[in-house]
């Protein structure tokens, strides 16, 4: 009776253990998968508690030390650094900079512009459209990465390495030991060092999945590790991928359209346009934008040096002989280069899902075949024999 008593309060035991480690690990998993979606909702706020403060005239500062006093979870703890910065007695401006991580490096750099022309409110629009973003379709590009590198991959590499080591040296050992010949095709698919091939393909593949999981749930502060002062590899792989270029096209010219409505001088709205991308190549073509200007070219025919595909120079010269303004008329063309990126986009992480199940497939498909086919010449060899 004792014993059973034993038995049954150690089960329990062991039942609550596991309960509260799965649900352990189930908020973890919960915390990391969703930062990045916490992380992208916290700028709209900002915005919103900005945008409220400029409004009413009320001092910035004072207004975020206000908001910090509510401590309210969803800010995030950037948000009570920033204000911290603040009630240390560091202006607007330079707490942001002190914060680098907690607004997207583009919404930053625009703010920064916005302070510096004295009037946040005009760069507002850009930071908002900057932050108009397909976060439906990224949700579900990002579902299927990490259905794949969750449950997919793992499950390949355990079907790949369990059938190597240990079904198909046993089925080597049982043919050679009856002296039966091998299936050519299997031969050579195990002659293959299937380890370091078979094998390593797969644990390349869930590597590669992880990296762009933590680069996802890391954020730009953790892709700007690889940034380098002299050789901006992130800014230059970024301005080469056709979707995030057209975002950054899009980010310069909300931004050259909001400091050319409110009367800033060509040559600075081209710089500080420049800027507010963050991004060290449109910064330098906005360098050479700046320069052309200086040398007496129209703004129209400058602009053809940042976008060399001419779209941006024709549309700049439409937009210039409307009268409702540069923002305005160039609306259109702003919600057309989302409405390409994200189909870019979409079209891109199809692309790669498709090919990496495809990839999959080939390599359990060889180890299955080159296994089934052993199988069928041993038991081709047993029938002979008997």
């Amino acid at each position: 009776m004792i014993e059973i008593l034993i038995a049954t309060l150690f089960n329990l035991c062991l039942a609550v253990l596991l309960l509260v480690m799965g649900s352990v690990i189930f908020t973890a998993a919960y915390f990391i998968l969703s930062l990045p979606y916490r992380r992208r909702d916290r700028p709209g706020i900002f915005l919103d508690l900005l945008e409220l403060s400029v409004d009413r005239g009320n001092p910035l500062e004072q207004a975020f030390l206000s908001a910090a006093e509510t401590h309210d979870a969803a800010m995030g703890a950037s948000f009570y650094l920033f204000a911290a910065h603040i009630e240390m007695g560091e202006s607007f401006q330079n707490a942001l900079k002190k914060v680098p991580g907690f607004l997207p490096p583009q919404v930053n750099a625009i703010l920064q512009t916005g302070v510096k022309l004295g009037d946040l409110k005009k760069v507002l629009p850009a930071a908002r459209e900057y932050l108009r973003a397909g976060t439906d379709t990224k949700r579900t590009n990002l579902a299927y990465l990490f259905s794949i590198m969750i449950v997919f991959a793992p499950v390949c590499i355990w079907i790949v390495t369990v059938t190597s080591i240990y079904v198909i040296p046993k089925l080597s050992e049982i043919q050679a030991g009856y002296g039966f010949r091998n299936w050519p095709f299997s031969q050579f698919i195990f002659s293959l060092n299937r380890y370091f091939i078979l094998g390593g393909i797969e644990l390349m593949l869930f590597l590669f999945l992880a990296a762009m999981a933590a680069f996802f749930i890391g954020g730009p502060q953790l892709v700007r590790v690889f940034q380098f002062r002299k050789v901006p590899l992130v800014d230059w792989i970024t301005w080469k991928v056709p979707w995030k270029r057209k975002k950054l096209l899009r980010t310069y010219s909300a931004m050259l359209a909001v400091l050319l409505d409110g009367g800033a001088p060509e040559v600075e709205a081209v710089i500080l346009a420049g800027h507010a991308t963050a991004n060290e190549i449109c910064r330098r073509r906005s360098q050479r934008v700046a320069a052309q200007l200086e040398g007496g070219v129209k703004l129209e025919e400058a602009i053809r040096v940042f976008d060399n595909t001419g779209e941006f120079h024709w549309r700049l010269s439409n937009a210039g002989h409307a009268h409702r303004g540069f923002m305005i008329a160039l609306n259109g063309w702003h919600e057309a280069l989302d409405a390409k990126a994200l189909q870019q986009e979409e079209t891109a992480v199809h692309a790669f899902v498709s090919g990496l199940v495809l990839l999959n497939g080939l390599v359990v498909g060889l180890v299955a075949i080159g296994t089934f086919g052993m199988l069928v010449m041993f038991l081709r060899g047993m029938l002979e024999n008997m």
